[in-house]
C-alpha cells in the first residue's frame, strides 16, 4: 500500500474552543505512545478525510507534526453522523522495531453454495482477530473464502485459517469465524405464522368484550 503521510500542526486550543476550529475546516487529534508525550494536533479536514479513507486499524501512517515524523496506527475515529464528517482522530505512535497487538478485521469473500442450494444463512461470528506482530507485518485484513461452505452446519474456525509465521494469534483456535445456519429462516417462518394468527385472536377478544 502507498505510504500515507498526514500533515499536522501542534494544537494549543482545547475544550469548547475546538468547535471554532472545526467550523474552519480543521480536525483536532492526538498522537500518543509508549515512548512519547501525548501531542495535541490539528489537521485539515479535507486532506485527512481523504488520507484515512479505506485504512484499517492495522494500517501504518506517518504523522508529520511540523517536520517531526511519527509512525502510527489509527486507534479511534470520532464522527458527527448527522453531518457525516470526522471530528477527531487518535493516533498511536509505534516503533517499527517493537511488536504490537492489534485487532485485525475479518472479511468474507465469495458465495457459499449452501445459501443458494439450501436457503442457508451466512452467520459471520468473528469480525476481528487479535494478533501481535511488528508494525510492518500486520495484515490490513484477513480474507476468509466461503466458497466451500456447501451445506447447513458447515463452518470455518480460526484453526482453518492460514496465518503468517510473523504474527502471533491470540484468539482460541476453536473459535468459529463463520457458519451456515438455517435456524434464522425457520424462526422467521414460525414468527410469521404466529403474527398472522395473533391478530385474529385479539380481534375476537375485542368483539366478545363488546358484546358483554
Amino acid at each position: 500500500m502507498e505510504k500515507v503521510v498526514i500533515k499536522a500542526v501542534k494544537r494549543g486550543v482545547i475544550g469548547k474552543k475546538v468547535g471554532v476550529l472545526r467550523r474552519e475546516g480543521k480536525i483536532p487529534g492526538v498522537v500518543y505512545g509508549h515512548h512519547i508525550e501525548p501531542i495535541a494536533i490539528l489537521m485539515d479536514r479535507r486532506e485527512v478525510t481523504r488520507a484515512v479513507s479505506g485504512l484499517t486499524s492495522s494500517s501504518i501512517v506517518t504523522i508529520d507534526v511540523e517536520g517531526e515524523k511519527h509512525s502510527a496506527l489509527i486507534r479511534e475515529k470520532q464522527r458527527n453522523y448527522l453531518r457525516d464528517e470526522l471530528i477527531h482522530i487518535d493516533f498511536q505512535a509505534v516503533s517499527m522495531k517493537e511488536k504490537i497487538r492489534s485487532k485485525i478485521e475479518v472479511v468474507l469473500s465469495g458465495t457459499a453454495p449452501a445459501v443458494k442450494n439450501f436457503n442457508g444463512i451466512v452467520f459471520h461470528e468473528k469480525e476481528f482477530i487479535e494478533v501481535e506482530a511488528l508494525p510492518n507485518d500486520l495484515p490490513e485484513r484477513f480474507i476468509v473464502d466461503i466458497n466451500n461452505l456447501e451445506k447447513i452446519g458447515d463452518q470455518i474456525r480460526v484453526s482453518d485459517m492460514t496465518f503468517s509465521d510473523k504474527i502471533t494469534v491470540f484468539d482460541d483456535s476453536n473459535d468459529t469465524v463463520v457458519t451456515i445456519t438455517g435456524v434464522a429462516s425457520e424462526l422467521t417462518e414460525e414468527e410469521t405464522t404466529s403474527e398472522s394468527s395473533e391478530p385474529e385472536v385479539v380481534e375476537k377478544g375485542k368483539k366478545e368484550a363488546a358484546e358483554d
